[in-house]
C-alpha cells in the first residue's frame, strides 16, 4: 500500500493541489466528448462523421491548451498564442457550421443543435481562460463570445429571439465555465504564494537568528577584548618596571579570557542573559583599572524583572566598552532609577570632537533593538566633550520595583 500511495505522499502541498487542478482540467475534454458526442448520436440518421471529428479535434486542442496555458500561468513556458487562436477559431467555426446545417433534416435530424453550439463555446472558453491572465480580459472574452454568437446567428438569417437565446445561453454557460477555471487557477496561485511565504518566513527567521547571534557576540566580546587589551598593556608596563603586580594582571587576563570562552559557548546555545548587578560591578572594576573615576548611583536593580535586568545589563556592558574605546574619560557615572520605568543613564567626559559627531553604531543599534522588544528606548547626546546615554524600559508591574536607594560611591 505504501508503494502505491508513496508517489502522492512524497509531493508537497502545492504539488498536490496542482495535480488535482490538472486532473480536473483534463477531465473536461472527456466530458466534452461524452456530452457533445451523445448529442450527435441522438440523431435519427446516426452521428455525422464530420461533426464527430470536429468535436474530437476541438476536445484535443482544448486539452493541450489547458496543459500549456496552466504552465504559462505558473511561469514555466511562453504563452500558447497559436493554440489560443486555433481553439477560438474552431469554436466559432464549429458553431457556425452546426447552425448552417441545422435546417438540413437529412444530416442533423433529431439532433439538438443548441447543445452542440453552446457546448463548443463553453468548453472552448473554459480552455481559453487558462491562456488569459486577469479578470477583466476573461470577462471581455465571455462577452465577446456572446456577441459573436449573436452575430453568427444574424449572418445565417436566424430570427431575433433565436439569436438572443443562443447568445444568452453562451453568456451564462461560458461565464460559469470561465469563472470555474479562474477560481481553480486562483486557488492554485494562493497555495503557491502561501508556500512561498512560509519558505520566506523560515528564511527570515534564520536571518533574524544570525543577526541576534552577531549582536550577542559583539556585546559579549566587545568589552572583554577591550579589558584584555587594557590589562595586557598594563601588565607589560608593570613587567618592564619589574613590578610583581604584572603577574596579577596577567592572571586577571587569563580569567577574563576563560570567561569569554564560556560566554561565547552560551551565546551559541542561545541561553545567555546579562546580569545587571554583575555587569555594574564589572563595569566599575574595568573603569578603575583604566584609571577612570567610575561611580554607580541609585537603585541596584535587584527587584527588576529578569528580562529588564538582562536588557539593562547589556546597556551597561556596551556603554562601558564605548567609554574605553572612544573616549579619554576621567570620570564616568552610572545611575539607575526605578518607578513607572527603569531608567539607566551613563555619563562620561573626555569625548573627542570627532567621536561626538556620531551617536550611532552597530552596538547602539543592537541595544535599541533589545530595548524595543520590551517597549524601551535608548537616547544618546554629545555636548561640550561629554557623552550622555539614557535607556528607559517601562515596567508592567511598578510595585515590584524597590525604592531608589539614594547612595553615593561605588556599587560592588
Amino acid at each position: 500500500m505504501v508503494s502505491l500511495t508513496g508517489w502522492w505522499h512524497r509531493r508537497s502541498g502545492p504539488a498536490r493541489i496542482e495535480l488535482y487542478t490538472r486532473s480536473t482540467f483534463h477531465f473536461l475534454p472527456l466530458a466534452e466528448m461524452a456530452i457533445l458526442g451523445a448529442s450527435l448520436a441522438s440523431g435519427v440518421a446516426g452521428p455525422w462523421p464530420g461533426l464527430l471529428t470536429l468535436v474530437a479535434v476541438h476536445a484535443a486542442l482544448c486539452a493541450v491548451l489547458q496543459a500549456r496555458g496552466l504552465d504559462w500561468l505558473l511561469g514555466r513556458r511562453e504563452r500558447p498564442v497559436g493554440l489560443l487562436t486555433a481553439v477560438a477559431t474552431l469554436s466559432v467555426g464549429g458553431a457556425a457550421t452546426a447552425l448552417a446545417l441545422r435546417s438540413d433534416s437529412s444530416l442533423l435530424s433529431g439532433v439538438d443543435v443548441s447543445v452542440l453550439v453552446v457546448g463548443l463555446f463553453m468548453f472552448g472558453l473554459g480552455a481559453m481562460a487558462l491562456a488569459i491572465r486577469g479578470t477583466r480580459p476573461r470577462l471581455y472574452s465571455v462577452l465577446g463570445a456572446a456577441v459573436g454568437m449573436a452575430a453568427v446567428c444574424a449572418l445565417l438569417g436566424l430570427p431575433g429571439p433565436t439569436a438572443a437565446g443562443f447568445a444568452a445561453a453562451v453568456l451564462v454557460t461560458s461565464g460559469v465555465m470561465v469563472l470555474t477555471s479562474g477560481c481553480a487557477v486562483w486557488l492554485l496561485n494562493v497555495v503557491r504564494e502561501l508556500d512561498a511565504a512560509r519558505e520566506l518566513q523560515s528564511q527570515l527567521a534564520v536571518a533574524e537568528e544570525r543577526l541576534r547571534f552577531g549582536r550577542d557576540l559583539h556585546d559579549v566580546m566587545g568589552r572583554n577584548l577591550a579589558v584584555i587589551a587594557l590589562k595586557s598593556e598594563l601588565a607589560v608596563q608593570l613587567a618592564r618596571r619589574g613590578r610583581p603586580e604584572a603577574v596579577e594582571q596577567m592572571i586577571e587576563v587569563q580569567r577574563i579570557a576563560r570567561e569569554s570562552q564560556h560566554e561565547v559557548r552560551e551565546v551559541v546555545r542561545g541561553y545567555r542573559k546579562a546580569d545587571l548587578a554583575v555587569e555594574l560591578a564589572g563595569a566599575l572594576s574595568v573603569l578603575h583599572a583604566a584609571g577612570i573615576d567610575g561611580t554607580a548611583e541609585g537603585d541596584d536593580g535587584s527587584a527588576l524583572p529578569p528580562e529588564v535586568q538582562s536588557a539593562l545589563g547589556w546597556v551597561v556592558r556596551e556603554a562601558t566598552t564605548n567609554v574605553l574605546r572612544h573616549s579619554e574619560a576621567r570620570s564616568c557615572t552610572i545611575r539607575l532609577s526605578t518607578g513607572a520605568s527603569a531608567v539607566l543613564s551613563v555619563d562620561n567626559d573626555g569625548v573627542p570632537e570627532a567621536a561626538a559627531c556620531g551617536t550611532s553604531g552597530s552596538g547602539l543599534n543592537g541595544l535599541r533593538e533589545r530595548l524595543a522588544t520590551l517597549g524601551g528606548t535608548l537616547d544618546t547626546e554629545s555636548r561640550a566633550g561629554a557623552f550622555h546615554l539614557t535607556a528607559a524600559v517601562p515596567l508592567s508591574r511598578p510595585e515590584v520595583s524597590s525604592p531608589i536607594a539614594q547612595q553615593s560611591g561605588l556599587i560592588v
